[in-house]
């Protein structure tokens, strides 16, 4: 009998490597998730999920540290106010993690994958001959002519200097010399960091953005998956402050109290042209 070239057509719409269910089997990348279970970290099971095979102990823990540094940076932060007003409008934690996860694009949420675009081009014009110099004053003005003058992952509007950064960098360096990663990426990051400098006439720390940039790359994950990285750590303190602000119960929060006005600047107060005033309706009588 010959097979119905539909059924071959259906089975074939949809091709995975990730992931080969049976019944009673799941195996994800090959390996059985019974034996997973209680054998790998969560990071761990990021990176076969996006790499397809599993890390060494010290690609793992830097995964692992740079994925705590970014869960969450408060209620000012507007991914997470957007996740608690949500709550509060009667959303549940499904809906109020997509309406922040919504909000986490180029400006607010994009910058750790920007700075990675940065990081790349530098290393492709040392790649092509540049100097190192040459390559980031090049790769900056690229940036700036894509982004505008703020440079992705340097400098920041809360933090004189962001705590995450430098520990970060120290757990970059300690994989370096042990030979778990090149350390080429943190000599650029380190690099940008010094041009914005010269350039600025002040310092301009790396924050958690650039420093994230440094870890992906230097573990080898593609810069189109930056974003997707940071937004698997920020989804833990979205749900967080979506939990905690369903549990107080409060209905319907602005973005601000109603004691602090917000700002009007429109016309003055003026009547309706008579022209436009509403007039009686005719008597039936």
């Amino acid at each position: 009998m010959t097979e119905d070239p539909r059924i071959a057509e259906a089975e074939a719409w949809w091709r995975t490597g990730i992931i080969d269910i049976h019944p009673g089997v799941i195996r994800m990348r090959g390996y059985a998730i019974e034996d997973l279970i209680g054998a790998v970290s969560f990071p761990q099971m990021i990176w076969l999920m996006f790499r397809g095979e599993l890390p060494s102990p010290v690609e793992a823990a830097l995964l692992e540290a740079v994925m705590v540094a970014a869960v969450d940076h408060g209620p000012h932060a507007p991914s997470i106010a957007i996740a608690r007003m949500a709550v509060t409008c009667g959303l549940p934690l499904n809906g109020a993690m997509a309406s922040a996860v919504n909000a986490l694009d180029d400006v607010h949420g994009g910058a750790g994958e920007q700075c990675m675009e940065l990081y790349a081009d530098a290393a492709a014009r040392i790649d092509a001959g540049e100097t190192l110099e040459e390559a980031i004053e090049a790769a900056i003005d690229a940036s700036i002519a894509r982004y505008g003058k703020i440079i992705p992952g340097f400098g920041h509007r809360f933090h004189p200097i962001d705590p995450r950064a430098p520990r970060l960098l120290a757990l970059v360096d300690q994989a370096v010399a042990a030979g778990a990663v090149s350390g080429r990426y943190a000599a650029i990051g380190r690099a940008v960091e010094d041009a914005l400098a010269a350039r600025k006439g002040k310092k301009l720390p790396m924050n958690i953005d650039g420093i994230s940039a440094v870890v992906f790359a230097e573990l080898g994950f593609p810069t189109s998956l930056g974003r997707g990285l940071f937004l698997l750590s920020r989804a833990v303190g979205i749900v967080a402050h979506a939990w905690e602000q369903q549990r107080e119960g409060h209905r319907i929060k602005g973005p601000m109290p109603k004691s602090i006005p917000y700002t009007y600047d429109g016309p003055a107060p003026r009547p309706l042209p008579d022209t436009l005033k509403r007039r009686p309706a005719p008597n039936k009588d």
